[in-house]
């Protein structure tokens, strides 16, 4: 039984010191404590660490027996000296084998906690660098973005200068076809006055005509 403690101790010792320093044997040992404490691991090392403590009840239970029997007896004989130093030394182990314990799972669980907020810290980096770089990102973006904006508002401008000339040049064509059209109808006028006249000089022609040829056939006669 001491052996066993002995041995658990010195195992246990051996994993805090594992914890301690960082070597590439403390992440094989979290990577074991890690798949011990699924399933059924934390039962049964609660069961296990029950039990220690209870025989360590039993034996502290019968050292104090012992020393009672030598209080009341006044003397105590060689047999119950030895089973009180082999008691009293099963309790320490054992006592100090579950404080082993204990430290343990208390190192593996800050240790955990502590590579957990590593990760969420490098994580938070990690958005923070993405969200700088987005930022200077949008910032060359916004800037080609107000480049385009001058240029397009160069050429809006450019086209409203075309736009105002074209509309000059056409209410001067419609100034000009209007004033044609007004000078076209003006012709049209003077065309059928001049059709007009044409035709009155036409019949006073035609009526010359008939008297000078009356007139001619009255002096035949």
């Amino acid at each position: 039984m001491i052996h066993l403690l002995f041995t658990l101790i010195f195992a246990e010792m051996a994993l805090i010191v594992i914890f301690v320093f960082k070597t590439p044997f403390r992440k094989l040992v979290i990577m074991g404590l890690d798949r011990a404490k699924r399933g059924r691991g934390p039962i049964v090392m609660k069961t296990v660490g029950g039990t220690v403590f209870v025989v360590m009840l039993s034996t502290v239970y019968n050292v104090a027996t012992i020393r009672r029997r030598w209080i009341e007896d006044g003397d105590i004989n060689p047999t119950d000296q030895v089973l009180l130093s082999t008691h009293l030394l099963e309790a320490s182990l054992m006592g100090f084998s579950l404080f082993l314990g204990l430290m343990i799972d208390r190192l593996h669980h800050y240790i955990r906690e502590l590579r957990i907020r590593r990760k969420n810290i490098e994580a938070v980096k990690k958005q923070n660098r993405a969200f700088e770089d987005g930022k200077n990102g949008g910032l060359e973006e916004i800037k080609t973005l107000e480049e385009k904006m001058t240029t397009l508002k160069a050429k809006v401008h450019q086209l409203e200068s075309e736009l105002d000339a074209k509309t000059k040049e056409a209410h001067t064509a419609e100034a000009n076809a209007d004033a044609l059209k007004k000078q076209s109808e003006g012709f049209l006028l003077e065309y059928d006055r001049l059709v007009g006249e044409n035709e009155n000089l036409r019949n006073q022609l035609q009526s010359l005509d008939r008297r000078f040829s009356h007139s001619n056939g009255k002096k035949v006669t």
